[in-house]
């Protein structure tokens, strides 16, 4: 018996050459309003990925921010507290595959997502010297 389980076993089916095929499909082809876009203006998704990645990564500046936040919240000292809040870092968080995938196929992202595009967009933009657009343009 154990030799018809493996000979089953063995056999390829009939839906796995369609799993096959359908993983060779470029990830980053949709219908979303997202992917229109971008194909209008010819735009690659991975130079979005990539100037997303220069933009958001962590900077000495971005640390020293943060570590100065945190000395602010034990003291009682009002202004140190003011001047802490005044900057903002950068977030380190940059647009990955699975986001940019979802984004181009039309999935649910969440805000912050959506933001981190559309940064890494008007930059790639306004390198090629074009108008910025807002979230409505791309969402």
């Amino acid at each position: 018996m154990a030799a018809k389980k493996s000979a089953a076993a063995a056999a390829p089916k009939a839906g796995d050459a369609k799993k096959k095929t359908a993983a060779k499909k470029n990830p980053f082809t949709g219908e979303s309003k997202l992917a229109k876009f971008l194909t209008t203006k010819k735009l690659d998704p991975r130079r979005v990925l990539a100037a997303s990645h220069s933009l958001e990564s962590l900077r000495h500046e971005d640390r020293v921010i943060k570590l100065n936040r945190r000395r602010a919240k034990g003291g009682e000292d009002a202004e140190k507290k003011a001047e802490a809040l005044k900057s903002k870092p950068r977030s380190g968080r940059a647009v990955t595959h699975r986001a940019m995938t979802a984004a181009m196929t039309g999935g649910a992202l969440p805000g912050p997502t959506k933001t981190r595009i559309l940064r890494a967009v008007n930059h790639l933009l306004e390198s090629k010297k074009q108008e910025k657009v807002e979230l409505k343009a791309l969402f």
